[in-house]
């Protein structure tokens, strides 16, 4: 039961600017008698080096406001209210918002509705949010402000209206998806997949150095490396004390061609693709003395990439994933869900380095859903125990 999409835009929301502590509590005052509430944040990650919230969208059923988190003493009321279990948090993507309010003030949702999440379960052919509001609810997203520079001030009314359509309009889409999880069946899979994604969480790959996280970086020689490690670390001490975003300070290209061929001079340093002679003649002399200290390493302290120790060849481990993924595939097809959502393929790797011969084993993987261990749980381990091909 989708929803007709409207002719046209519903009204769009009467923006209240929240510019002061009165007046986020007096608003969090209403907010923590509502039911549900809708959250999105803005942040400037494209412009600024130090990520953090610089715009908060919520709204209730009734009202849609948008606080200035700049303007206020804290932000207390909302990790109150997202840690009430009574009041339901709807997010559309919530795992880099949450992300975000977990790292700069410590806050965690407890009671959590995403829409994304339900539109993935729902096997949607586009899970993004302009597409789930231009089906379901008839609305046609501004997409204009995605790159804005919300540090700064003051915004424009325009770029209100902008963040305030992000969450004006979930309260409607929670109710139409929740309706079609509930008619498929699937409720309790998203408040599962709800569940798991309100855990703490720390960014990928956290512990492993910048420069080695740069595309290409890990195939480099060590000579190589010493020479985009130095670079790297240049930039990211410009970009954190200007705070400007590192790439506008210097592209991942030119370093990781400097790299591979480090410049001389500055005639050779403004030869380098995506070096302007702006860039060289500013800073020129600050990238070469980068690329000086990288050559400069002695041979012994050159940095290396440290690779796991390769899995010897296990022919039946890889059978049995190969049997597994089979079962999976069918099993999707019949769900009408795409593979991945059904069950990832990292999931069916450790069911199948497990090799369960029985539910309960299969209930420890920690990877697998009690909802995927209900639904599917026996046809994996039938998969399993089919012999060999």
């Amino acid at each position: 039961m989708s929803a007709a999409p409207q002719s046209d835009n519903p009204s769009p929301p009467r923006i209240r600017l929240i510019q002061s502590q009165a007046e986020l509590d007096s608003l969090f005052q209403r907010f923590t008698h509502e039911p549900l509430l809708a959250v999105d944040t803005e942040a400037a990650s494209f412009h600024r080096f130090h990520d953090r919230v610089y715009l908060l969208q919520l709204s209730s059923r009734l009202e849609t406001a948008v606080v200035d988190p700049l303007a206020v003493d804290n932000l207390a009321p909302l990790a109150a209210v997202l840690a009430d279990p009574s009041i339901e948090i709807v997010f559309h993507d919530a795992d880099y918002d949450l992300r975000l309010l977990g790292l700069e003030y410590g806050f965690r949702a407890t009671n959590l509705f995403d829409t994304r999440i339900a539109a993935q379960l729902l096997n949607e052919p586009g899970v993004g949010l302009a597409a789930l509001l231009e089906k379901y609810v008839g609305v046609t997203l501004d997409k204009r402000f995605q790159r804005a520079d919300w540090s700064a001030r003051p915004l424009s009314p325009e770029m209100l209206e902008y963040a305030a359509a992000d969450t004006h309009h979930l309260p409607a889409l929670r109710d139409l998806l929740r309706e079609r999880l509930r008619e498929q069946g699937r409720l309790e899979w998203a408040q599962e997949e709800f569940a798991l994604a309100t855990e703490a969480r720390r960014s990928p790959d956290a512990e492993e150095p910048g420069y080695l996280r740069l595309k290409g970086a890990k195939a480099l020689p060590g000579r190589a490396l010493a020479v985009l490690r130095e670079l790297h670390q240049w930039r990211d001490q410009l970009a954190r004390r200007t705070d400007k975003a590192a790439f506008r300070i210097l592209n991942n290209e030119p370093m990781l061609s400097m790299a591979m061929s480090p410049p001389q001079d500055l005639a050779q340093l403004k030869a380098i693709r995506g070096i302007g002679t702006e860039q060289a003649e500013r800073r020129g002399q600050e990238i070469l003395a980068a690329v000086q200290r990288g050559m400069s390493v002695p041979e012994a302290q050159l940095p290396r990439v440290e690779r796991p120790p390769r899995r010897p060849p296990d022919a039946a481990y890889e059978a049995r994933l190969e049997r597994l993924k089979a079962a999976r595939n069918l099993l999707a097809t019949q769900y009408n869900l795409a593979p991945g959502v059904l069950c990832p393929n990292g999931t069916l790797e450790a069911i199948a380095r497990l090799n369960p011969t029985a539910v309960e084993e299969l209930a420890q993987i920690p990877e697998f859903r009690r909802w995927q261990l209900r639904e599917i749980g026996d046809a994996l381990l039938k998969a399993l125990q089919r012999p060999a091909a």
